[in-house]
């Protein structure tokens, strides 16, 4: 059985506006949140991901290049002290 008990709507709909504010509110905190965050972040002067990326692929590539001259080193001293004897 339905009511028509005004205080109950009243109630209901001051609910659903409260809870409709909070939401609102929720919305601009993190809005605000995220302004800051990117703010700091800004003035930290971090690396994009992709800058980082692009530097360790460098870096893999140097380490390896690094590697095979090692190697090359290597052998001509074993032929230079070959010719020595």
């Amino acid at each position: 059985m339905q009511t028509n008990n005004k205080m109950l709507d009243d109630l209901a709909k001051l609910g659903l506006s409260a809870a409709g504010t909070l939401h609102g509110v929720k919305s601009e905190i993190e809005a605000l949140i995220r302004q800051r965050l990117e703010g700091l972040m800004a003035e930290m002067d971090l690396v994009s991901r992709e800058d980082y990326e692009v530097v360790r692929e460098m870096a893999v590539q140097a380490r390896e290049k690094n590697d095979e001259l090692e190697a090359r080193i290597a052998v001509l001293e074993a032929q230079l002290s070959k010719e020595e004897k």
